[in-house]
């Protein structure tokens, strides 16, 4: 930085004070000059007058001897010439500066005036007052011709006092000219000076800086401005060259930044492939095992692993179990197949849920370490798997040389291990449901069996031991009835066979809701002869799949009631799809009065609201006796529609 630093404005500012004091004191010595000239020529004007006098004084005097004027009169004229000649001979001595009236300060001309004024008071005015004062003809005659001489000696002391007024003047006015001529070169040589000082302080430096710009526009980093002087240039010089200094700097280490942002982008790339890749992998329909295999392959080749392991946690024992090896013998599976929480390196970096790096070669009294290391394994690291920050397992990598792991591959490797857990977690979920399912569908054909089969079988088992009482009796007439009701409850239970096998095999197909309702429509009109009509009306996205299926299920049971207790001759089924989906099944069979029913006794009832509850649908019955039924089923669209 420039220490001593002196602003560029000071110095112009110093520089024009400088020249503006110069022209300012020649001026006033150029004014004083030709005041003092003004002066001198107002005290020769002055001393003239003081000649002429003179001569009137002595003219006044001869002319009143010679031709008699009034005495009075001439000695008063004669009194008024003196006093203004002493006042004149005043105003020379002492100036008046309000005229100008100056004599000039020489020795000389000083001289001269006091001998003006000694020659005045001690000869011409004695001789003046002596003819004034005498009397006598004879007295006046001989002081008059004292007088002429007298005043012709002061004359000439007059014109001396003059000549050296007059000399002095014309030295002066010299000297006036001297210094205008002066005021014109320094004129001439300030502007000069001040081209010059501009040219140093501004022009030279801002051109410098233009230079030291164009260059840089070219690319030449290595321009520099010399700092030459301590002011704003000198600032501006030396911030430019700091900023050359930077901007080389960035341009020689560009190539390498480029680079490291590069390998940098390189990097993200490949932990954002890696990341697709593995959430592919782990969509894909697979069983745990096969997603764990999928995920350490892929993992290893994105490490360069040499082996690689998945294990799972067992929440109900914090058992450690090994699901899928890479890489890695029979031997160490079966050593190592179950851990405890806090057993060995696996089951320390699992109870800790951090994160381990293990150097293999390393001394450690941990005894099952040395499976690792009989593998010929160099060095092991354990990633955690985990849901929602619950842990669920681990995953291995196993490299034959030491390899450590930097923070972003740290936190990349636990963000894939929570995908896995993830995936791990929906699969487990998947299964819960497929088991939930199923033990709600043999709950319903429970429920349906024990409503019809069970039912039927029952009341054949009472029929056939009627029937053997009838034997023993020898009743043919008995046994003939009891034939024909066996056989009738045969047929039934025939019948209810058929219709729950209907019901199980009936499945939508590609959302087709009502193509798998026509189906079932036309086989129950096929089996029992009832009209069956279906009427769509309106539009709207498609149902989930499951919910159609409970919707088709509700639709098959409504039509099994019909065929077991309506006794109708038509049925019609409605689908609207006129903002809430709705549909309805209507006979026009007896019908029954539903405050008189058994309500959740009755199974089919049941286990049609029991579908229309799980899938957040209403299920109402309408129905009066003589005038046939009606069940209609309400889903809102806005919550069980598929997106």
């Amino acid at each position: 930085m420039i220490k001593s630093f002196q602003t560029l404005s000071s110095k112009l500012v110093s520089i024009l004070l400088a020249f503006f004091c110069v022209a300012l004191i020649a001026i006033s010595l150029t004014l004083y000059v030709s005041w003092q000239l003004e002066g001198g020529a107002a005290a020769i004007n002055d001393a003239g007058s003081e000649r002429m006098r003179s001569y009137r004084l002595a003219y006044l005097l001869t002319y009143n001897i010679y031709f008699g004027l009034d005495q009075e009169s001439m000695e008063g004229e004669v009194h008024r010439e003196m006093a203004a000649f002493e006042k004149t001979l005043m105003d020379l001595e002492q100036g008046d500066p309000s005229r100008p009236l100056l004599l000039p300060k020489d020795v000389g001309v000083r001289r001269q005036m006091a001998n003006l004024r000694l020659e005045w008071q001690g000869h011409i005015r004695p001789l003046l007052e002596g003819v004034l004062n005498s009397h006598e003809p004879e007295a006046r005659h001989r002081l008059l011709k004292e007088i002429r001489p007298s005043v012709e000696n002061y004359v000439g002391l007059v014109n001396g006092l003059v000549l050296s007024v007059e000399r002095d003047n014309a030295y002066k006015t010299s000297l006036l000219r001297s210094i205008q001529l002066g005021l014109v070169m320094l004129a001439i040589v300030g502007t000069v000076i001040l081209i010059f000082l501009m040219y140093l302080l501004i022009i030279r430096p801002a051109t410098k800086l233009q230079e030291g710009i164009q260059r840089m526009a070219g690319e030449d980093f290595s321009v520099r401005v010399p700092v030459e002087n301590r002011d704003e240039f000198g600032a501006l010089a030396l911030g430019f060259n700091q900023m050359a200094d930077h901007l080389e700097g960035l341009y020689n280490t560009l190539e390498q930044r480029v680079e490291t942002k590069t390998h940098s982008l390189e990097e993200k790339n490949q932990e954002l492939g890696l990341l697709y890749e593995v959430t592919a992998l782990l969509n894909e329909p697979a069983a745990v095992e096969e997603l764990s295999r999928r995920f350490i392959r892929r993992l290893m080749t994105q490490f360069n692993a040499e082996g690689g392991a998945v294990r799972l946690v067992d929440p109900s024992t914090q058992k450690i179990h090994l699901v899928v090896t890479e890489g890695l013998s029979d031997d160490f599976a079966q050593k190592e197949s179950c851990l405890n929480m806090g057993e060995c390196l696996c089951g320390g970096a699992a109870s800790s849920q951090t994160p381990a790096f293990f150097d293999l070669h390393q001394p450690t009294e941990l005894k099952l370490m040395y499976n690792c290391r009989d593998e010929g394994y160099r060095s092991v690291s354990v990633f955690t798997i985990k849901v929602k920050k619950r842990l669920i397992g681990i995953f291995n990598l196993y490299f034959l040389k030491a390899r450590g792991f930097t923070p972003m591959e740290v936190h990349l490797l636990e963000a894939v291990g929570q995908h896995l857990g993830a995936a791990i977690e929906g699969q487990r979920l998947v299964s819960r449901e497929k088991e939930m399912a199923i033990s709600e569908e043999r709950n319903l054909l429970a429920q349906e069996l024990h409503d019809s089969i069970a039912q039927g079988l029952a009341f054949l088992n009472i029929q056939i031991q009627m029937l053997e009482d009838s034997f023993r009796k020898g009743n043919d007439s008995e046994v003939v009835e009891g034939l024909s009701h066996i056989r009738e409850g045969v047929q039934e239970s025939y019948d209810d066979v058929r219709e729950l096998l209907v019901h199980f095999r009936t499945r939508v197909h590609q959302s087709d809701l009502e193509g798998a309702i026509r189906s079932s429509l036309e086989k129950f009109e096929g089996q029992t002869g009832i009209k069956a009509t279906l009427n769509i009306s309106g539009e709207g996205a498609p149902l989930d799949t499951s919910n159609e299926t409970q919707v088709l299920h509700i639709v098959q049971e409504a039509l099994s009631n019909i065929r077991k207790h309506a006794a109708a001759s038509n049925v019609t089924v409605e689908i609207s799809r006129n903002g809430d989906f709705v549909i309805s099944v209507r006979d026009n069979g007896h019908g029954f009065n539903p405050e008189l029913q058994p309500g959740d006794s009755h199974v089919g009832i049941s286990i049609m609201k029991e579908r229309a509850h799980r899938i957040g649908g209403q299920l109402g019955i309408v129905s009066r006796v003589g005038t046939g039924t009606e069940i209609r089923l309400t889903l809102d669209k806005s919550y069980k529609e598929a997106a």
